[in-house]
C-alpha cells in the first residue's frame, strides 16, 4: 500500500457515496461531528478505535477501506509481504502505534486473521472497542495489557486471550518492547 493513502478522501468519497451528510454519519458511528470534519480535511488522523467506529456507521470493514477494490477469491497461501497492512496509512512509521496486518479477504470466510505489532506505548486508545463478534488471540513475544470489561491482565509470551467482543476492550503495549500477537475475530470487524 502507499504511504501516500489519502484517509481524508477517501472517507469523504465512501460517505457521499452512501449519501450520508458529515452530521448524518457522525450520529451513525456517535462520535463528534467535528471529528468527521477534521479527518475528511486531513487536519486530524483518527485512531484505530475512532476509525473503527466511524466506518461501523458506513457499515464497512477497515480492510475494505483500504484496499478496496483487491480480490482474494479461492486464495490459500500469503506471504508476509501479501498480508494487508491495515494501519500505515494512517499512522506511517510513527513508533508509538500498532500495526494491524491482515490476511485475506476476511469477509469472504468470516473470519478476520491478524498479525499485530504493538511498538512500546502503543494503545488503541482511550474509547474501548466494541463490536459484535469474538476475538482471540496469543501473545508470539514481548508482553500486551489486554483490558475486557472490568478485567485487565498483563500476558507474555505464549499467552493467550478470547472473549466477547461486545465486552468494552482495550490493547496496550505498557512495556519497553515490541510485542507480536497473532489473533482472530469472527464475524471479521476491522
Amino acid at each position: 500500500m502507499s504511504e501516500e493513502f489519502d484517509v481524508g478522501a477517501r472517507l469523504r468519497f465512501l460517505r457521499g457515496k452512501s449519501g450520508l451528510s458529515q452530521r448524518q454519519l457522525a450520529e451513525a458511528a456517535a462520535v463528534p461531528h467535528g471529528q468527521i470534519s477534521n479527518i475528511e480535511t486531513n487536519r486530524s488522523n483518527p485512531s484505530v478505535a475512532s476509525l473503527r467506529r466511524i466506518l461501523g456507521g458506513l457499515s464497512i470493514t477497515m480492510s475494505e477501506f483500504f484496499e478496496p477494490d483487491e480480490a482474494e477469491a479461492n486464495r490459500v497461501f500469503f506471504s508476509c509481504d501479501e498480508l494487508h497492512d491495515l494501519t500505515s496509512a494512517l499512522y506511517g512509521s510513527d513508533a508509538k502505534r500498532m500495526h494491524l496486518r491482515q490476511v485475506g479477504d476476511a469477509r469472504q470466510h468470516g473470519l478476520q486473521l491478524l498479525h499485530e505489532h504493538y511498538a512500546p506505548g502503543a494503545d488503541t486508545g482511550e474509547t474501548l472497542l466494541e463490536h459484535d463478534a469474538s476475538e482471540g488471540g496469543i501473545v508470539i513475544s514481548g508482553a500486551l495489557e489486554v483490558t475486557v470489561g472490568d478485567q485487565s491482565r498483563i500476558l507474555t509470551e505464549g499467552e493467550a486471550y478470547l472473549f466477547d467482543s461486545r465486552l468494552p476492550h482495550r490493547f496496550r503495549n505498557l512495556s519497553g518492547a515490541d510485542t507480536i500477537v497473532v489473533s482472530a475475530c469472527t464475524p471479521p470487524y476491522l
